[in-house]
């Protein structure tokens, strides 16, 4: 059996066991039962469908049939033989989309066992996220109560991590989770880079954007980071000599699972994600993908504002990793992180905005509110939606498939009886590729456990 399968047999009975010896049932983790494959069409009617594509459908028709979105529009008759759901003015949204997040892989921070993000040792470009994800973890089903549908789960540790994979929170199996498998390579990158000073950066280096305050100098600086870059540098290199190796001769060549995962990256197949918040990171890490001919996206970005120019020039997206943060130096204002995703939009940068600084996995139902509080900064409220659901899409390489409601898109949405960016929202239908989604959760459990409590003691006295 291979090991990372080893690992999640361990990972599986380690975790019911300690749930079980702290008076927690581990059947409680999965007790809500995967959607079923759609077998009839679904017509979703009378509904405001909120398309993300222009503006929001009243009295709008959404028929879902063999799990994609099949017609969206005003007033359509619903097929033959269709389940009519009747939403009497409640809102259609596609899912959010949670851009980084360690769902599936870790349980309870305090619990070693239940923790599987990273592999021994510095560079691990041959590991999958997707194979370690426990399709029972407790969080999926809290995490997908909110209208987070899909999440990516990202490895950590190291400088090289592993790949990232983009999940659908149902699902009976890993596999059956899976939408795409490999979404990127996930990179730690050093702390400072001064590997490109040396001219090899194409054209002039861009004047930084304004910052609040002072802020840091955008011009990478000599440090410690050099040997992190040269190592990855070296990565690559050793790469591409085994992918030709293999390519002239694929008998006499050994084979080495650690540079034969990097095809795809050097291939320019898969971008490299790269976890930077600094300038002279970001910087470096940009010049690095142009040096080897790779997508870069960054996670994090916290000073990505003054490094707009060069971003833009390269098309360079960034995964804002939080907005609810605090200020990363003493001179900013209390709101830097804040008006992080509006600053980025006005100096054109492509970003999404993740909750992943708040917490990978248990608070990742609270992405909306990220966006939320960057409307309430700033950014406008159709740029907050956009921010948690196509945008995530397309910097995932996924919109084809998620992020808007359209014809031909994976049937992967919700409703709300109203703006899902607001707390008082609720959502009470959602669908993963047209499979009806159980939106029970250990919290909706225990809210009902005491509402009765309290019932039955009222009644006594």
């Amino acid at each position: 059996m291979p090991r990372y399968h080893l690992r999640r047999l361990a990972h599986f009975v380690l975790s019911a066991a300690l749930l079980g010896s702290a008076g927690v049932s581990p059947a409680a983790a999965s007790d809500q039962i995967p959607g079923a494959p759609q077998k009839k069409p679904i017509a979703l009617v009378n509904g405001v469908v909120h398309t993300l594509t222009g503006q929001p459908i009243q009295e709008g028709t959404v028929i879902l049939y063999e799990g994609k979105v099949s017609e969206v529009g005003h007033k359509l008759q619903p097929p033959a033989g269709a389940d009519v759901i009747d939403l009497k003015g409640q809102h259609v949204y596609p899912s959010f989309i949670e851009a980084h997040s360690h769902l599936g892989m870790q349980e309870l921070s305090s619990t070693r066992a239940t923790i599987d993000t990273a592999e021994t040792g510095n560079i691990n470009p041959n590991v999958s996220a997707h194979v370690a994800v426990n399709p029972d973890s407790e969080l999926i089903p809290v995490t997908r109560a909110n209208g987070v549908l899909v999440a990516l789960s990202a490895p950590t540790g190291g400088t090289v991590s592993g790949k990232a994979s983009v999940m659908m929170l149902d699902g009976w199996t890993f596999e059956q989770m899976t939408l795409k498998a490999d979404a990127g390579l996930w990179v730690n990158w050093p702390r400072t880079g001064s590997s490109f000073r040396g001219g090899f950066f194409p054209g002039p280096m861009p004047t930084p954007s304004p910052t609040p305050g002072p802020g840091p100098s955008a011009t990478p600086s000599q440090g410690e980071g050099d040997s992190g870059v040269k190592e990855l540098r070296d990565l690559f290199d050793q790469a591409r000599a085994y992918a030709k190796a293999r390519a002239a001769n694929p008998a006499g060549q050994r084979f080495d699972l650690k540079l034969q995962a990097m095809e795809p990256v050097i291939t320019g197949k898969i971008p490299l994600m790269v976890s930077a918040d600094r300038a002279a990171q970001i910087q470096s890490a940009v010049a690095f993908g142009v040096e080897q001919k790779v997508k870069i996206i960054i996670f994090g970005g916290y000073d990505a504002p003054a490094c707009a120019e060069l971003l833009k020039r390269y098309d360079v997206p960034v995964i804002v990793d939080s907005v609810h943060r605090d200020p990363q130096r003493d001179h900013e204002n209390y709101d830097a992180a804040y008006t992080l995703p509006e600053r980025l939009r006005r100096a054109g940068v492509r970003f999404c905005i993740s909750g992943s600084g708040r917490a990978e996995t248990y608070n990742t139902r609270n992405l909306p509110y990220q966006a939320a509080t960057a409307v309430a900064y700033g950014l406008p409220p159709e740029e907050g939606l956009k921010s948690v659901t196509l945008y995530p899409a397309q910097i995932l390489g996924v919109a084809d498939r998620l992020g808007t409601i359209e014809k031909g898109k994976d049937a992967t949405l919700f409703v709300a009886t109203g703006d899902p960016l607001e707390t008082p929202t609720q959502i009470t239908h959602a669908w993963i590729q047209g499979r009806r989604v159980d939106l029970t959760s250990r919290h909706t459990q225990l809210n009902d456990k005491y509402t009765e409590k309290y019932r039955q003691l009222g009644e006594k006295r």
